[in-house]
Formats: structure tokens, sequence, C-alpha cells
């Protein structure tokens, strides 16, 4: 059974967004007070009172947004509200009822669905006086909320969990843990490479906001998908642009959501224009990747319109010769657009997960250390001879690796790679990174 849908919906501005996060207890929709800063729907599981329900985020109905994205809006809106089982209505107690509230009040009517109103912005006991104003709307009793304070933000929501249908209850033994095992993917990559239309394409719905616009995605939403018996949780990131275009503080928020999306997922979709050429941009997102250690696919989106007269074998070795930090990333080549080859991306990503959660038993490990230390060892220095102990795997995502040895300073940085690659090809680790590092260790005996 699908979990339940609670959506927060209401005019721009009233505190939806400052309400989500306050549920939830973690930072996820972009806060600002601009109308229209959250534009696709943003939704997280929660489970709370015997209860599992998708939390979900909306733009503001009525909304004038800057970027022209006023129609696209108002159908996520109008998708969150079908979805929705039961609807957090949030209004603004310091402004009273508006034209606009009382729009979003009648769209909501004819729904027929399970609605809490809830009159934000109370932010002290006398201004709770306020609340009675919205009686007015016909939607209920309303519930005084200060989202900034914390005041109300459990009684909104356990009203809201008492107006589910009861075929949401489930006994507490069946609630999944908040690590429910699901491969977490990130989507990422510069501006409008088709990151969301991706994800629209696996998902089945139009998901998150596309538009020729750069920078249209500007939160990372999460959805849980089963593609093709693959199931998996999207992470879709907003585009990561060069420091100078990073104009305000939205995406500000948004460039810091990407990188923290790219530290959360269990594998990276770096996707890449294929009528583009590689960036700068794409430099620094490749850096991010490396230092994060995230396995990633290599993702050549649009491959039916890329340039005649170029093979699969020479944009590979054009990719590789302008990140050549990722020179072990798996490649694959779609449309998204036209659904190419979708299915090959996903497998691609389930297969670098199952490398990556690989754990080498130290006798194993230690067998290939000696073998690759007998075959080249490092030169040393004044007669002092470098000398490998012993190493063991001491994490996973990515498999990291502590040698100890004599003195760290006798392993140069070409040894190291050549150690790493012994690793790679033993382990078959081929395609995801690796950190080892060598650590010092006094020898318990002399030679």
């Amino acid at each position: 059974m699908n979990p339940a849908c609670i959506a927060i919906v209401g005019r721009p501005n009233v505190g939806k967004s400052s309400y989500f996060n306050a549920v939830i207890g973690r930072r996820i929709a972009i806060v600002e007070p601009t109308p229209g800063v959250t534009r696709d729907r943003v939704s997280v599981p929660i489970e709370r009172g015997g209860r599992i329900f998708e939390l979900v985020d909306t733009g503001g109905i009525g909304i004038v947004d800057e970027a022209m994205l006023n129609e696209d809006i108002e159908g996520q809106i109008d998708m969150a509200l079908h979805l929705a089982d039961a609807v957090v209505f949030i209004v603004d107690g310091k402004d009273g009822p508006t034209a606009l509230d009382r729009q979003v009040a009648d769209r909501l009517r004819p729904l027929g669905k399970p609605v809490v109103l809830a009159v934000n912005k109370i932010d002290h006991p006398n201004r709770e006086s306020a609340v009675l104003e919205f009686h007015a709307l016909g939607m209920g009793e309303p519930i005084p909320l200060s989202a900034q304070e914390g005041f109300g933000v459990e009684a909104v929501l356990e009203r809201a969990i008492e107006i589910l249908p009861d075929r949401f209850r489930v006994p507490e033994t069946e609630v999944e843990d908040e690590d429910d095992g699901l491969l977490k993917l990130a989507f990422v990559g510069k501006r409008n490479v088709g990151k969301s239309t991706l994800l629209n394409q696996l998902a089945g719905d139009d998901r998150v906001i596309v538009s020729d616009l750069a920078g249209t995605t500007r939160d990372a939403v999460d959805a849980d998908i089963d593609f093709h018996g693959r199931r998996f949780r999207a992470i879709d990131t907003a585009g990561i642009m060069k420091k100078q275009k990073v104009k305000n503080s939205i995406d500000f928020y948004s460039q810091a959501r990407t990188e923290a999306a790219i530290r959360r997922a269990d594998v990276v979709l770096f996707l890449f224009d294929a009528t583009l050429e590689v960036s700068q941009v794409d430099k620094k997102i490749a850096r991010q990747l490396v230092d994060a250690g995230r396995p990633s696919v290599l993702v050549i989106n649009k491959w039916d319109l890329a340039r005649e007269g170029m093979s699969t074998e020479e944009y590979l070795e054009y990719l590789t010769s302008r990140l050549p930090g990722l020179h072990y990333a798996p490649v694959v080549f779609i449309s998204a657009l036209e659904k190419m080859n979708l299915e090959g991306a996903i497998d691609v990503a389930f297969d670098l997960h199952a490398q990556a959660q690989v754990r080498i038993g130290t006798g194993e490990l230690n067998r290939v250390l000696e073998q690759a230390f007998e075959r080249r060892k490092p030169g040393g220095r004044d007669g002092y001879k470098a000398k490998v102990f012993y190493g063991t795997q001491v994490d996973r995502t990515p498999p990291t690796f502590i040698i100890f040895v004599n003195d760290p300073s006798l392993f140069p940085a070409n040894y190291q790679r050549y150690i790493e690659n012994r690793l790679r090809e033993a382990f078959a680790f081929e395609e995801i990174p690796l950190q080892v590092f060598f650590r010092r260790r006094q020898s318990l005996y002399h030679d």
C-alpha cells in the first residue's frame, strides 16, 4: 500500500516551507521571504502516531513567479492536491483573510479532501484573537501556529493525522526505519542538461517542473521510484552554476543543497548535454564527486542530438581527457526525452552500489598487498627501506583502506596509485572510487 499523502498548500509566503521544515526537523525546502521560492513539490516520508505518510510542500497558489513559471507551478499544485489524502491549508495570521486565501478555499472545497486550517505567524498570545477571523473561510476550526517559533507545529500535524483515512494506519511492527534500505540516487549536472526530464520519465509523472529556463529546479526533490522492478530514492538536485552566477541567497541555498545531496547519495548520476562541450562547471562537479568519494555514472544525455560523425569511442576519449579524475566512472549514453537507454543507466547505478558495498577480508587483502609489494617495491631513501606491515578495510561507500607501514614518506604518490590500481584489479573495484591511506606503525620485530 502506498503511504498517505498530506499536502501543505496556501498562497505565497504564508510559511508553508517553514512549517514543512519544522515538522521534519531539517531544512529541506528553501525558505526565503520571496513569493515563489518553493517551485517544486518537496516531499519526505514520515512516520507519526502509527501512520506512515508523505508530507508534501508545494509552491504558492495564485503565485506570480518572476520566471513566468506560474502555469507549471499551478500544475504541480493540482497534482499534489489530486494525490493528497489530507490537506494542511496555511494562512497568514498577520494579514488576516485575503482574496487569495478565499481563492485557495474555493479550490479546496469541491475536492472533498479533509482539511486542517492552520493560521501561521501567531507569534504572541495576544495575537490568538486573529485566528477567529479565519472562520469566514468555511474550512473548519482554525488552529493557531507559529512555524518559526515551533508553537502549534505538533497540534497541526496531529490533527492532519487524525483526519487521514483509517486504511493508512499500520501496526508499529510494520513501520519502516527511516533508513529503509532504498538506494539513494542523486541526479547532478550543470543547469538544464535534462535532470528533471530524466526524473520525470523514471517516475512516470511530472513531479519536477521542466522548463527551458535554466535553474528551474531549485530544491533537491526526493521521490521513491519503482522503475522496471528497480526501487530507489531519487534526489533531483538544482543545477550547479559558477560562483559568479550565484546571484542571491536562494541560488546559494540551492547550490548548497546540491552539494549536500551528493554527500547523502549512495550513487550519483552525473548528467552531461551531448550537444555541449565539457565546461568548467562540469569539472567543478567532478571534483566534488571525487572529494565526496561517491560512486558515479557519467550519463551523456541528448545523445540522439549529438554532433554527427562522433562515435561513442571518440566521445569517451574526449570525456576522459576533460575529466581525468573520474577515469574509473562508467559512461552511459541516453536520451531522457526519447526514453532511450534509461534502464541501462539505472542498472549501472545498482551495479556500482553493489561494488561499493563489498567488504574484503583482512587475510585476503593482505595476500594481495604482499603480492603487489613483492612485484614492485618503492625505492626507499638513504638506505632506509620501505616496509608494509598490514592493511585493513575500515569503511564502505567508498571502500576505504588503511595500510600500516614503517614510514609513509617512503611511499610516493605514484606508488600509492600503483597499490590502488592493484586493489581495483584484485577486487573488481574498477568503476568506483577507492580511498587508500598509508599510516605509520612501528615494527613489532627487528630484521
